[in-house]
């Protein structure tokens, strides 16, 4: 029996969206909700992240994927959901635009740097790296991580780096790093209908900055 709100939370979300499915994903959906409320007693996971994460969890099972959340890379990170298909492997990081009181003076620079350390930082240690939302949430993806790395100027990376660096020092990211990141997909996540749209990142960065209005700045500069 559920002993917490988050505990029957999982427990009704993964009773919702796993009916209807073969019985490996079912007991693939199973094992990560028995993680997340492991997790969860110690103190580690939230409950918006954690259904988000198996409502992906499950979305990347139906494509043929291996799916384990809260998952290791190395390197002091630790991503929301990592897949693996074969030989390739995939993460995908929760963004839910939450902002930290220290930065309530500036939320939208701390959205955008918190976006492009998290493709800078996490994407050079998988074959394909994604973002996953809600969809109330409009992602600000400095453009320049929007698309390839060989379209990248050496001006877009030397920008992007003086945005991680604003906020994110500890370890710094590096120019290689920057040079090499690639956001493959955007993920957007319903949970109440078990829905999962992959969107192309130079398609969803085009779609948000006209419907916003927004120029991405840093520095004076569009990146």
């Amino acid at each position: 029996m559920p002993e917490n709100k988050f505990e029957e939370d999982v427990e009704n979300l993964v009773e919702k969206i796993g009916g209807g499915v073969n019985l490996s994903i079912r007991e693939g959906l199973e094992k990560l909700r028995d993680r997340l409320v492991e997790l969860s007693r110690r103190g580690l996971v939230k409950i918006n992240h954690s259904v988000m994460e198996l409502v992906c969890a499950k979305h990347l099972m139906l494509k043929g994927y291996e799916v384990d959340v809260e998952h290791d890379l190395g390197g002091g990170l630790v991503c929301d959901v990592y897949a693996v298909r074969g030989d390739g492997t995939l993460a995908v990081e929760i963004e839910t635009g939450f902002v930290p009181p220290d930065n309530a003076l500036d939320p939208e620079q701390y959205c955008r740097a918190r976006v492009a350390s998290k493709i800078t930082r996490y994407s050079v240690r998988v074959d394909k790296f994604g973002l996953g939302i809600p969809p109330y949430y409009i992602l600000q993806i400095p453009s320049a991580l929007a698309k390839p790395p060989r379209f990248r100027s050496v001006e877009e990376v030397e920008e992007i780096k003086r945005l991680c660096d604003l906020y994110y020092r500890n370890p710094p990211v590096s120019v290689e790093e920057v040079k090499n990141a690639r956001l493959h997909t955007v993920y957007v996540i319903d949970v109440a209908s078990d829905i999962v749209s992959e969107v192309d990142p130079e398609l969803y960065t085009s779609i948000a900055s006209s419907l916003l209005n927004i120029v991405m700045v840093s520095s004076g500069r569009r990146i």
